[in-house]
């Protein structure tokens, strides 16, 4: 199916995020248009052009098999054991031109879309970080497909993919994992309330070391956060430090305990 008429996957996920993955992957595609060397290192990860985008081209596949229902044991959940099965796909997957990749990663996320066509909202699937429905997944895979967007567009010295609209898409999926990717240690307890500028707000709580996400604000909240999306994004995803952010204005805080925002992002360990 040629590209931008899988109109019923689009209706069958929330609005603008089967689109978003299509033109995420297409973007991403562009990145790769014309790179000759795909050995340069990529600013901030350990592997070079070419192993970041064909990681890209693996996880696409990846998803596109649990989409279908497929499972595919790919660590434990853990930050170590997802390193250690991308190791080891690489490993595994010899390809590291630029073109082959991008046409591989644009492929696959086109099978991604055309597995949840139609799929049950309240099925459960099985993914690296636990049962996710369609939807959420939907959101890991455009999540996934951004942050090592940026690393490539960085690489590359081109612009990044990330917008609001795309960052909005991706906050199903950051809510769900927040408690399953928690280092907080036992003792802590904080309720924080965090803010998208221009989006959402929701409430993420710590208490003798559990960790809640909550639809709104915490009745009692310590410390507010407001971030501008793409800022939110990449503190999230590991790209950017609290501190860095603050000093370039795109996280402000505020309440009872405004200290405790900058570690915030130092609870959890991006995968």
């Amino acid at each position: 199916m040629e590209r931008g008429t899988r109109a019923g996957t689009r209706d069958s996920l929330p609005e603008g995020l089967g689109q978003a993955i299509w033109e995420t992957a297409g973007a991403i595609a562009a990145l790769l248009d014309g790179a000759t060397d795909t050995t340069v290192p990529v600013p901030g990860l350990e592997w070079t052009l070419g192993e970041t985008a064909a990681h890209l081209a693996l996880a696409n596949g990846l998803m596109a098999e649990l989409a279908a229902g497929r499972e595919r044991p790919y660590g434990d959940g853990t930050p170590q054991s997802l390193a250690a099965a991308n190791a080891r796909s690489l490993t595994e997957f010899s390809e590291r031109g630029a073109e082959p990749l991008a046409a591989m990663l644009v492929e696959q996320a086109d099978a991604f879309l055309a597995a949840l066509d139609g799929a049950d909202s309240d099925r459960s699937l099985v993914t690296p970080l636990g049962p996710m429905g369609p939807d959420v997944l939907a959101s890991y895979l455009l999540t996934h497909m951004l942050g090592h967007g940026w690393d490539l567009a960085r690489g590359l010295g081109r612009p990044h993919m990330i917008d609001r609209t795309r960052v909005a898409l991706c906050l199903p999926f950051l809510k769900t994992a927040m408690p399953r990717v928690a280092v907080a240690p036992a003792g802590l307890t904080a309720q924080y309330t965090l803010r998208v500028r221009g989006g959402e707000t929701f409430g993420v709580t710590f208490a003798d070391g559990t960790v809640e996400v909550l639809p709104g604000p915490p009745e009692r909240s310590d410390c507010t956060i407001l971030t501008e999306p793409v800022t939110f994004l990449l503190i999230a995803l590991g790209r950017l430090g609290p501190w860095q952010a603050m000093a370039r204005g795109g996280v402000l805080a505020w309440g009872r305990k405004p200290w405790l925002a900058p570690r915030f992002p130092t609870l959890f360990r991006a995968p």
